[in-house]
């Protein structure tokens, strides 16, 4: 890419966490469902130390100057997912969502050019979700942030299905990130929840959506985005289209086979691998891949962009689309 290219380029960045400041006595809103809060650089699940982090979760100061370092421009901030409160009660999940919301709109309110708050809701309660959403939108929230399933409810649940389509017609696109991995008792080491877990979660939320017929009945409105590349999707898309095939219990519900609906979603770039990146686009196509960074954890890119600017075959067009111009058209952004 040429110089004057790359200052044409905006980056934008749609997979960026942050963790506002919340106390040991607020947190106790989500009594016995996680409590989570910060005490001096450690997020905390209750009393239970949970993961060490650095001031950028908290402080917009330091994400900015991070940001200017990195060359982003522009970051879609949403909460980290230990602060989703799906295991609480509806009513105090709602109040806890209210509080989280307004503390990620005065944290983006410090740049509101650069910082672009996406709410998060109570997803265990569809009627108030939808409720926070509307609430959300209004106050100045540019997209929503969920989780890819609630307890055994995957996305394609009809509740959800309502909620996804409620998200379109308030024209606020939808990031779904893995949290809550399954076989937690198989991945007790070595952060394998976040190595394994997470690309399958990924994958098996996207495949809820395609074999369920889900997409047949969401709205084409709906701006739909999956973190970590995805998952194990494109990887494994000639498994799945290969037993849609071949097998009347994976096709029952689906007039078509999963890599039918690829123009339905985005997936991030958060793939680390310039070789995988390039797969993933091969099978989602250019403009439906867009940087994301899971910034500011250490099993994000620390070099943001490196694999897009890396990926061979591409012109300077396409890495400008996946550097920010895809994320413009996703965010709404005019």
């Amino acid at each position: 890419m040429t110089p004057a290219a790359q200052v044409a380029t905006q980056v934008i960045d749609v997979h960026a966490h942050v963790f506002p400041r919340i106390s040991r006595e607020e947190s106790r809103i989500l009594t016995g469902a996680g409590e989570p809060w910060l005490r001096d650089g450690m997020m905390m699940s209750g009393d239970d130390d949970y993961r060490p982090v650095t001031p950028e979760l908290w402080d917009a100061g330091a994400r900015l100057e991070a940001m200017d370092r990195s060359g982003v421009d522009v970051q879609a901030v949403s909460s980290t997912p230990l602060l989703f409160g799906y295991a609480a009660e509806p009513e105090r999940a709602a109040d806890w969502c209210e509080m989280v919301n307004a503390r990620i709109l005065a944290y983006c309110a410090e740049a509101p050019h650069r910082l672009l708050p996406l709410c998060q809701v109570p997803l265990q309660d569809l009627e108030t979700a939808r409720t926070v959403v509307t609430k959300a939108r209004a106050a100045g929230h540019r997209g929503v942030h969920i989780g890819n399933h609630v307890g055994p409810r995957n996305l394609h649940d009809p509740e959800i299905i309502e909620f996804l389509t409620h998200c379109a017609d308030e024209d606020m696109p939808v990031l779904v990130h893995p949290w809550d991995m399954l076989a937690a008792d198989r991945m007790t080491g070595y952060m394998l929840p976040w190595l394994v877990g997470m690309a399958a979660e990924t994958q098996l939320s996207i495949l809820s959506l395609t074999l369920s017929g889900a997409f047949e009945k969401l709205p084409d409105s709906l701006r739909l985005c999956f973190c970590h590349g995805g998952g194990s999707f494109a990887f494994l898309l000639g498994r799945a289209d290969n037993a849609w095939r071949n097998r009347d219990i994976v096709r029952k519900d689906s007039p078509k086979p999963p890599s039918a609906y690829t123009d339905r979603f985005y997936v991030d770039s958060a793939v680390f691998d310039p070789r995988a990146l390039s797969l993933l686009i091969d099978v989602m196509g250019v403009e439906r891949v867009m940087l994301g960074t899971d910034f500011p954890f250490p099993l994000g890119e620390q070099e943001p962009g490196a694999a897009v600017r890396a990926c061979a075959g591409l012109g300077e067009a396409e890495r400008a689309a996946i550097l920010g111009g895809n994320a413009r058209r996703f965010l709404g952004l005019a």
